[in-house]
């Protein structure tokens, strides 16, 4: 058996702070973990909580999720400052694109300044459409790669990518230390194969969200996963 663990990561879109704060509590029942999508209108073609248009953002916290673990995924354009905020208002791992850094200098200095703001971890998304050996001058930085599993990002429901577990599989072949977590489209339909391929941490949103019972479908989810690496 794989010695990461493998985990299950309900996935927020926060259109607002009310909105996070009743997702946060329709999940507190049985997920530690809440996975928040940040995305600010230019990286992505919406935007969501704290952004108030493309590209600005106001002033936030993150009471509402308190008990949770925050992820913060950061679907934005010059992720450095809010990742700082996001750092200072208690995250536990920040997650920036590989895309949105002008230069491997630029990506690595944010992330250096986000650990020394004692967020837990810190990691890089890469989109589906960008070769993976971009990633490859950031690994002795990143505690977590985060692969996209669907074609276009910024909203829950885009349909999942069946090219995606080949690419987390090329990746895990060449970096078998790194953490792999998936994000879009992830459902009992896929996670097995997810899981075979070397992820260790699944992101969840509409699969959750959307069922009769989303406690029952996230310890259902985390079953499948657990069996496949048997």
């Amino acid at each position: 058996m794989r010695d990461k663990t493998l985990e299950i990561i309900p996935t927020c879109v926060p259109r607002s702070a009310a909105d996070l704060a009743q997702s946060a509590h329709a999940i507190s029942s049985f997920s530690s973990s809440i996975h928040i999508d940040i995305v600010d209108g230019i990286f992505a073609p919406s935007y969501t909580w704290p952004y108030t248009k493309n590209g600005v953002f106001e002033d936030f916290d993150l009471s509402s999720v308190s008990g949770l673990s925050a992820e913060i995924h950061l679907m934005v354009e010059e992720p450095r400052e809010i990742g700082l905020q996001f750092a200072r208002a208690g995250a536990s791992r920040i997650l920036g694109h590989v895309e949105a850094f002008d230069s491997e200098n630029d990506a690595h200095s944010a992330l250096y300044a986000w650990r020394r703001s004692d967020v837990r971890e810190v990691g890089l998304g890469i989109l589906m459409g960008t070769p993976l050996e971009v990633l490859e001058h950031h690994m002795l930085i990143v505690d977590v790669v985060h692969v996209m599993t669907i074609a276009s990002i910024g909203k829950q429901g885009i349909p999942y990518d069946k090219n995606a577990p080949a690419r987390v599989a090329e990746f895990h072949r060449h970096h078998p230390e790194v953490m792999i977590s998936v994000d879009g489209g992830v459902s009992a339909s896929n996670i097995e194969e997810l899981a075979r391929a070397g992820a260790s941490r699944f992101c969840v949103g509409s699969a959750i969200v959307k069922a009769a019972d989303p406690a029952k479908e996230y310890a259902r989810l985390k079953t499948l996963a657990q069996k496949a690496i048997e």
